[in-house]
């Protein structure tokens, strides 16, 4: 069973920047995949970016560029690093994980969630 607690979500104007943090319980957190998801009022999660050992990053299109994934293992911690925010951002942002080696884009392909940290960017 892994635990995951996120936090560093907040309010922010267009084209800000913030940072968010997932921890992680696993023992041997380097060994999971590790993804953001968003969720917004009335739409299904999705997939913002993942990152594993192995398979390395991935980013859905509408955010490459601006935000970063990264972990630091000796914390057992997960980043989003979020810069050029914009309305669309607006969101609950979920981190999720899963034993494996290369990185799920679907929401139902990872076992373990966080609770959630609402992102809000104003206009």
């Amino acid at each position: 069973q892994v635990q995951l607690v996120e936090s560093g979500g907040g309010l922010v104007q267009a084209g800000g920047s913030l940072r968010l943090s997932c921890a992680a319980s696993a023992r041997t957190f380097s060994s999971y995949v590790m993804g953001w998801f968003r969720q917004a009022p009335g739409k299904e999660r999705e997939f913002v970016a993942g990152i594993s050992a192995i398979h390395g990053t991935v980013y859905t299109n509408s955010v490459k560029g601006r935000f970063t994934i990264s972990t630091d293992n000796f914390k057992n911690t997960l980043y989003l690093q979020m810069n050029s925010l914009k309305p669309e951002d607006t969101a609950v942002y979920f981190c999720a994980a899963r034993l494996s080696i290369v990185v799920p884009t679907t929401a139902d392909r990872y076992d373990f969630w966080g609770q959630g940290t609402q992102v809000t960017v104003s206009s």
